[in-house]
């Protein structure tokens, strides 16, 4: 469960009901987050699951899984290989275009028209990725960033198109001197809009309160994310100790689940805050749209995101957004407009930003409303299947 795998589905189902014969290539569902994979298994297209697919780097086990996917890929013959994420992403291109590079030198060799083959009339497949974050970034050391960008350089020359999920993915990913301007193209990640659009019944939203003891007059600060490394809830919790004190109304909700959730509600505890926390644990996706619902103002504050998904699931429902200005959060959540954007780490701000839309429900509606208006253009999942579909026809 994540943002890159709900996109990576959605393009998938997208595809099949275009027309395309698609195949997901995926590794096992693992980790407390939740898994997709019973959906994708249901959704009529063929799925191959590679149990040494992992995200972690391991030599022997990615060594291995290159070589199956090769296999794989001889055997199918695609005509497009579309890669997301970054683990998939370096091994599914360089396996592409390894048998691609085969190809190519036999078909020059077998009809002996070598400026054909280099015309790129012969190439398949082609080759396409798309960047849902950075694998390198200021959070950790320069050595592990430079192996990063030198690995990305090496998949790129290998890249025919690029997908961004976000300008900034385009901007960093060029200013790292890997790929070319010509190469990317910007496609917000598709949603299921309709479980976020349709506000649910008065009665519904008084039972999700009360399900997760939520008074019905409480001011509800949600964040949507996985209880991670870098996804800043310590910085909700920190800017909590204030707003808590001057604000009796306000409860926050984190929704999402992951190893680091003992941790934070020992921390929340320690500050003596665990009335004023509740955590929904593992959910369904189509449930999060009825928590936004009964929410008022979504915060996020992870310090590295390509751009996600919850600031549009959030607007879609008609709610602000508090953000750190990270990645592509600028692009949707524009300040006294859609919410407002907090400089990473400054946690006074981010309590002042938080304070004026809990004081004022005529400002959480304007932006909200701006907010869903924006968000129902550019992030239906259909819109995201037909530019794909477009970059692949290119």
């Amino acid at each position: 469960m994540g943002g890159a795998q709900e996109n990576t589905l959605l393009t998938c189902e997208g595809l099949h009901k275009r027309g395309h014969e698609v195949i997901l290539i995926t590794g096992p569902a693992l980790g407390p987050e939740g898994q997709l994979m019973d959906r994708a298994r249901g959704g009529g297209y063929q799925v191959i699951e590679l149990k040494q697919m992992r995200r972690a780097i391991n030599p022997v086990r990615d060594i291995i899984c290159y070589r199956q996917l090769k296999k794989i890929l001889v055997q199918l013959k695609p005509d497009i290989v579309h890669t997301h994420s970054a683990k998939a992403g370096i091994l599914g291109r360089w396996a592409a275009a390894a048998i691609r590079d085969k190809a190519a030198v036999a078909c020059c060799r077998r009809v002996e028209k070598l400026r054909q083959a280099q015309s790129g009339r012969e190439k398949r497949p082609r080759i396409i990725h798309t960047i849902h974050g950075l694998a390198f970034h200021p959070y950790q050391s320069g050595l592990l960033n430079r192996f990063y960008i030198f690995i990305e350089k090496a998949a790129a020359r290998r890249t025919d198109a690029f997908i961004s999920v976000a300008q900034a993915m385009t901007d960093q990913t060029l200013t790292a001197g890997i790929g070319r301007q010509g190469q990317f193209t910007k496609v917000f990640s598709g949603l299921e809009t309709k479980y976020f659009v349709e506000r649910p019944t008065v009665e519904k939203i008084a039972a999700l309160r009360n399900k997760y003891n939520i008074p019905s007059d409480a001011v509800v600060i949600t964040s949507v994310a996985r209880l991670f490394e870098l996804k800043g809830h310590k910085y909700i919790i920190e800017s909590a100790q204030e707003i808590a004190r001057k604000h009796k109304n306000v409860v926050w909700l984190f929704i999402g689940d992951g190893k680091l959730r003992q941790p934070l509600e020992q921390v929340i505890a320690e500050h003596g805050l665990q009335n004023r926390f509740r955590f929904t644990g593992l959910i369904a996706p189509e449930q999060i749209g009825e928590l936004l619902h009964a929410s008022d103002i979504l915060v996020h504050c992870s310090l590295r995101e390509g751009l996600a998904r919850a600031i549009p699931q959030a607007l879609l429902c008609g709610k602000p957004v508090v953000s750190f200005d990270v990645d592509g959060a600028r692009e949707v959540v524009l300040n006294d407009q859609t919410g407002y954007l907090i400089r990473p780490k400054d946690i006074s701000a981010l309590s002042a930003a938080i304070e004026k839309l809990v004081a004022d429900p005529e400002l959480r509606r304007r932006l909200g409303e701006t907010g869903r208006e924006l968000c129902l253009r550019e992030f239906d999942h259909e819109t995201m299947a037909d530019r794909i579909e477009l970059v692949y026809r290119q």
